[in-house]
């Protein structure tokens, strides 16, 4: 009783400033529901009350009736479970916006805005739907296609592609985003050529000395400069975002984070956001900012630093709030196996022999972050391989003399070691996992990793049990932004081919919740604000039809979703 009356002098001071609510209190509403709340003062209540976009009381509904007497009542969610508003910590608004508007040739079962996507699970699948599409083209127009994976549908080079058309320009955007496959006419029509060998590794040459077709990583600057006006035209932007952002609705998101902010160019990115994003009540969730280490060294130069703080403060214009993080990057991507992993390197796949590719070498990782670090500014670092963990851990350590308790976010995570997952918990590391790697890739992965680091892939577990926040984010458009989806995956750790991966890394139904609520918004550095419902914290709620605490792991996919509310204001789904 003492806390409930502790709770509603905080309620009325936030609500009215001063004392108990009053007869002229006509702005806050009681939402009489299931609360979860994630927060450990409360766990649990039976109504929700918000005044002005803000919690401003949580107990019993009759009880509040009584204590704010000229309150509304709203019924609308009695027989529905309001949880925080989902939070998607990591996706990428420019990629979304291309991707999700792109022709589309995925390797398993995608979700669309319109539905599940069928999956294309073999060779012969993959070629011809590509043919299908490549004939139903205009002719003559370069065409991009976007899904393909080679642990899926095998290796791919230009011989492969000219075998479906040499009448035009034909471009296979792998479906990790790190690597194009062209055809020879888009060689030629791009400008990749044996030359740019000697200047990047993301050019291979074949055994005639020529490009493979295949261009990934450090040359992918190169290739933009011819697809990126075709795939970037503001239609598609339009177009795509469109899409993307019914699938954040259908999904009951209320906050995502744009990690890589300016990696397309600043004005690029920000005329996408104003103009197809333009802001949470139009869109429907908030956006925030992440910029990118060499983006702002592009444009700043040696005034990086304070770039970030002008960005962070307003001073500088952006479409969307600004976090004060950096994103880095250690080494490159997961699913296309240039992560850097440890001897004896890639055991198969595309990568056979070689043990993936540093964006940033270990010995520069440090004094890289150092700037913004000792700025005060929290770190979000792209860390895949088990090699990569071993530098950024070793940087982590290196800048924690520094710092003891500031924000240091490992994103996707790909894989830990037992001794990785100790060194995290110890340096307070923070982890923001590539929800999908276990479900789409975790068989799969086996050839190339062999069994030891193969039961390295995402070990959430046991970084949970270590004490280190865990939280899952879509890394959209790589993955469906189903939040849901993805925590129940962790609960069971299902592959696509109906296999378990490494069961005793399961999460709790807890954990997983805390997943894309709490601790996702811990990622941020917004635990204050959203994450959980708690007096004083946005009204950003997701509605339920089942309490996902009381629902099998399996189960939470299917869970219905009725909308979300966002700064109070309740938004159905159609």
């Amino acid at each position: 009783m003492i806390r409930r009356l502790l709770t509603l002098l905080l309620a009325c001071t936030v609500a009215s400033g001063s004392s108990l609510a009053t007869a002229q209190d006509t702005a806050t509403t009681i939402y009489p529901a299931s609360v979860v709340t994630m927060d450990e003062a409360m766990p649990t209540a039976g109504a929700v009350a918000v005044r002005d976009g803000m919690i401003v009381a949580l107990g019993d509904p009759d009880e509040l009736a009584i204590e704010l007497p000229a309150a509304r009542i709203d019924s609308r969610f009695a027989a529905h479970v309001i949880v925080p508003g989902f939070i998607d910590p990591h996706i990428h608004m420019v990629l979304s916006s291309i991707q999700y508007a792109l022709p589309l040739a995925p390797p398993w079962a995608m979700a669309g805005p319109e539905g599940m996507i069928d999956g294309l699970p073999t060779r012969e699948a993959f070629f011809d739907h590509v043919r299908a599409l490549e004939a139903s083209a205009p002719a003559g127009e370069p065409l991009v296609i976007y899904g393909f994976h080679d642990l899926v549908h095998g290796d791919l080079d230009r011989h492969d592609l000219d075998a479906v058309t040499t009448d035009r320009p034909l471009i296979i955007w792998h479906y990790s985003s790190h690597d194009f496959y062209l055809n020879s006419a888009a060689l030629d029509w791009a400008n990749i050529d044996a030359s740019l060998h000697d200047q990047f590794e993301g050019v291979p040459l074949g055994d005639d000395g020529q490009p493979t077709g295949r261009v990934f990583e450090d040359a992918l600057g190169v290739l933009l400069q011819s697809v990126g006006p075709l795939i970037m035209a503001p239609d598609i932007l339009e177009r795509g975002l469109d899409n993307f952002s019914s699938l954040l609705r259908q999904g009951g998101v209320t906050t995502v984070a744009d990690l890589g902010y300016g990696i397309f160019g600043f004005p690029l990115e920000d005329a996408n956001i104003a103009r197809n994003w333009v802001s949470p009540d139009h869109s429907g969730y908030r956006v925030y900012l992440v910029p990118e280490y060499r983006a702002l060294q592009q444009r700043f130069g040696d005034d990086r630093v304070q770039g970030v703080a002008d960005f962070v403060s307003g001073e500088l214009a952006a479409p969307a709030p600004v976090l004060p993080q950096v994103k880095f990057f250690t080494d490159a991507a997961f699913y296309s196996q240039t992560m850097r992993i440890s001897e004896p390197g890639y055991l198969a796949g595309q990568s056979q022999g070689s043990q993936g590719l540093w964006v940033i070498q270990p010995d520069d990782l440090a004094d890289t972050i150092r700037p913004y670090w000792e700025a005060g500014f929290g770190v979000r670092i792209h860390s895949n391989g088990d090699a990569a963990q071993s530098a950024t851990l070793s940087a982590l350590a290196e800048l924690r003399q520094t710092s003891a308790d500031q924000r240091f976010v490992f994103e996707h995570a790909g894989l830990f070691s037992p001794e990785q997952v100790a060194q995290a918990g110890s340096l307070n590391a923070v982890i923001s996992a590539a929800s999908h790697y276990v479900f789409y890739l975790g068989e799969a992965y086996q050839a190339p990793l062999g069994a030891e680091r193969g039961a390295w892939i995402l070990p959430l577990g046991s970084l949970s049990q270590a004490g280190v926040p865990v939280t899952l984010h879509s890394d959209a458009p790589l993955a469906p932004p189903l939040p849901l989806r993805a925590a129940g995956i962790h609960m069971t750790r299902a592959t696509r081919e109906g296999g378990t991966l490494t069961a005793d890394e399961q999460l709790s139904a807890s954990e997983a919740l805390e997943s894309i609520t709490i601790d996702a918004a811990y990622a941020l550095g917004l635990e204050a604000e959203i994450g959980s419902i708690a007096v004083g914290k946005r009204a950003d709620f997701t509605i339920l039809n089942a309490n996902p605490l009381e629902t099998p792991g399996e189960a939470w996919p299917d869970i219905g979703i009725w909308g979300v509310v966002l700064d109070g204001d309740p938004r159905p789904l159609p």
